[in-house]
């Protein structure tokens, strides 16, 4: 049985992480989750470049940033914590954020981040942390955009399908919530010929036997971004959820992401829930 037990939620010194934070809890109590809260930022000595010959002034410095980036965080964590819901257990990390969240986020069933904010870049965690995570760690994530998009979270699901191993880890992931969900859609980007046969099996087939009932649409590609169309399509559609794999590879150190997983993650307009 497709279960989530164990959310996993990034906590930095930026200015949505309460938002995350409540999310997190509100989910934990539909899902009867635990809730685990791991503050993973790039150390202030590792930011301003500072070796181990550097003066005390500037390792005090450092510090000083570390401890208000910390004092920061733990008042957005009290404020979360005030409101009703599950309680959230409270780790702090060492060392560079990506490596440290990764390593624990093989042990959640989901991990919860946040969108980068270009225009509040002072989190304390790298631009590309998101895309990091979710190529290195192997776990799902709900992603949650910097926007304020209401406060309903998975009660109209939208679906991008693909038959991809990436698409397919997506869907299985986001199962117990869409089988809360009131209404959900499955969106198909392609060639606009329908197959002559049915398949014996397929994706509207797979969630019926899991008790979710879906809606398909299908559209033919126009030369858009799929992601401004998927993003299109669930405005048109009231959803509150978007369901997607996540493309990508590393090559030379660098994240090379494919064209709709960069356009989402750039300019997402609601919560997405991606697999790599």
């Amino acid at each position: 049985m497709n279960a989530i037990k164990t959310i996993l939620v990034h906590a930095d010194a930026g200015l949505h992480c309460a938002a995350r934070l409540r999310v997190a809890r509100q989910l934990a109590r539909r899902l009867e989750a635990d809730v685990h809260a791991l503050y993973a930022v790039t150390p202030a000595c590792a930011e301003i470049g500072l070796e181990l010959s550097s003066d005390s002034a500037s390792i005090t410095l450092a510090q000083e940033i570390d401890e208000r980036r910390l004092a920061l965080v733990r008042q957005v964590r009290q404020h979360a914590e005030s409101e009703d819901g599950p309680p959230i257990t409270w780790h702090e990390a060492s060392g560079l954020p990506v490596d440290a969240f990764v390593q624990q986020a093989r042990y959640a069933d989901l991990m919860l981040l946040g969108q980068h904010d270009p225009d509040r870049p002072a989190s304390g965690v790298p631009g590309d942390f998101v895309e990091s995570v979710v190529m290195a760690s192997g776990r799902p994530a709900l992603v949650l955009p910097y926007i304020d998009t209401g406060t309903t979270l998975g009660d109209t699901v939208l679906i991008a399908w693909k038959e991809t191993p990436e698409a397919a880890r997506a869907v299985s992931a986001a199962l117990p919530v869409l089988q809360q969900a009131t209404r959900v859609h499955v969106a198909v980007w392609g060639s606009s010929n329908a197959p002559q046969t049915a398949p014996a099996l397929d994706i509207l087939g797979f969630l019926q036997a899991h008790g979710v009932q879906a809606e398909l649409h299908r559209h033919a590609l126009t030369g858009a971004d799929v992601g401004d169309l998927m993003q299109s399509l669930a405005a048109d559609l009231s959803a509150d959820l978007l369901v997607m794999g996540c493309y990508g590879h590393s090559r030379a150190r660098e994240l090379v992401l494919g064209g709709a997983s960069r356009t989402v993650l750039r300019s997402m307009t609601l919560p997405v829930l991606m697999a790599h």
